[in-house]
């Protein structure tokens, strides 16, 4: 039987130095803050409030960029706004796992925002969300499952923000958080409170695995077509997609420094090899991965996991001779 998460939030360990943490936002002053906006900034507008981000680790390490990001075709890197701020950069070092976007996030006076759901954000798939306030008044609210909450800086924060939540700032000042997605290892446990230890070890909870080196040795590059179910291309997808579903063409090409997988809808994804020829898809976690099985014709299972719940697709895949042509 599956054990429950014991709570929407937790505070962690460690602590931190508010008066180092202020300290650091008045080095980026003078740095202009963008608009918040979602990964598919293309779909999605911006949140249209006065609610801005500042990253010191994004996709690419774009330091432009304040979507928490997805999976694409690059993954996660510092920006150069992390190197003005050194403090900061040990609070990121304190955070057990594979760092994803690292953000301050700061939340305007007389703003609220709408009641929302951060999509696959939570240990079911292989995420968390953790906060680090930096600024805050008396007036500034996070209400996450119904709770409303008053974080204070310097201390440490999980929310479980796949749930239903809101922000809003009524105060006199502008809130300040540091905002930190990282992967969940099973090292991710020990900076939670000891009642949250049976959850981490019967409960819901998907671990990812650590990325492996470059392949060691002669490696001869090879590519495979395949036609995918389109909707396992979809991050958001809620995984219901089968055999039956519409098809897209993709190609997987690995070589010794890596590997990536191109749809024929222009969409380009990294390939992060996590065990043996087993990929989960750049800038994002082991929710969802493809394995390549050779033969002749050879096999793509395509992965999706969700807590303890593992499901496999096995779609035929095809060598793409050196120089030929792709099947249409």
């Amino acid at each position: 039987m599956s054990v429950p998460m014991p709570a929407a939030a937790a505070r962690l360990l460690p602590t931190f130095d508010e008066s180092r943490l202020v300290d650091e936002l008045r080095a980026l002053r003078e740095t202009t803050w963008g608009q918040q906006r979602p990964y598919d900034a293309d779909v999605l507008p911006s949140a249209g409030i006065d609610w801005r981000c500042l990253s010191l680790r994004s996709l690419g390490g774009d330091g432009a960029r304040t979507d928490p990001g997805g999976p694409g075709a690059e993954s996660f890197a510092d920006t150069p706004w992390l190197e003005r701020v050194p403090y900061l950069g040990e609070v990121l070092k304190t955070v057990p796992g594979s760092l994803r976007a690292a953000r301050l996030m700061a939340l305007g006076m007389g703003v609220r925002s709408v009641d929302h759901f951060d999509t696959k954000c939570g240990p079911a798939w292989g995420v968390a969300r953790l906060h680090v306030p930096i600024t805050t008044n008396p007036g500034a609210l996070l209400v996450l499952d119904g709770v409303k909450r008053s974080w204070q800086p310097g201390t440490f924060w999980f929310g479980d923000f796949s749930r239903r939540h809101m922000v809003l700032n009524e105060g006199p000042s502008v809130r300040v958080h540091l905002v930190i997605d990282c992967l969940v290892t099973p090292e991710l446990a020990d900076i939670f409170p000891p009642d949250w230890g049976p959850y981490f070890q019967h409960g819901d909870v998907l671990y990812c695995k650590p990325e492996l080196p470059p392949r060691a040795g002669h490696f001869t590059p090879a590519s495979w077509q395949a036609r995918l179910p389109s909707a396992f291309l979809d991050w958001e997808e809620d995984d219901i997609f089968d055999d039956s579903a519409e098809r897209t063409s993709a190609v997987i090409t690995v070589t010794a420094d890596g590997a990536h997988l191109t749809s024929e809808c222009g969409r380009s994804f990294g390939l992060i090899r996590i065990k043996g020829d087993e990929y989960r898809l750049a800038g994002w976690s082991d929710e969802r991965t493809v394995e390549l099985v050779t033969g002749n014709p050879g096999r793509v299972v395509l992965r999706t996991r969700c807590g303890r719940s593992v499901r496999d697709i096995a779609v035929p895949a095809y060598a793409i001779p050196a120089g030929s042509r792709t099947r249409s």
